[in-house]
């Protein structure tokens, strides 16, 4: 039982930051992605890629969040958010914004938990309910 919940907690708090930040960003979308694309003029990215990345991250995050919070397909969301941040480090370096890594890095460590321990602790999810 201490597992679970331990397990729960971990789940809930990278669910709620993906979900925050998405719900953060999706009211405000054009003026998030104007500002990545500004941020990342100086970089070698392409400015296509920065701008359909821009639109795609909030709900990408907003996603993840919710399927994290409610327990649901939650290996895959934990894969995903793996990914998306893997995507957000390697653009991180692009602009130099050193700062930020860490960060990022502890998100990483986060879904790394929840791959780890869903199998055996994640027994307060709808992944039980339906049998995902």
């Amino acid at each position: 039982m201490k597992n679970t919940i331990a397990f729960l907690l971990i789940r809930l708090a990278i669910g709620a930051s993906m979900l925050g930040h998405g719900l953060a960003r999706l009211p405000k979308l054009p003026v998030f992605s104007g500002w990545m694309v500004e941020i990342f003029e100086e970089s070698i990215l392409p400015k296509e890629l920065i701008l359909v990345f821009s639109y795609s991250l909030p709900v990408a995050e907003f996603v993840i969040g919710l399927l994290l919070l409610s327990g649901l397909f939650t290996r895959g969301a934990a894969v995903a958010g793996g990914l998306v941040m893997v995507v957000l480090i390697f653009g991180t370096c692009m602009i130099e914004n050193w700062e930020a890594i860490p960060t990022q890095l502890l998100h990483i460590v986060f879904f790394a938990l929840v791959l780890e321990f869903a199998t055996k602790s994640n027994s307060m999810a709808l992944d039980n309910i339906w049998g995902k």
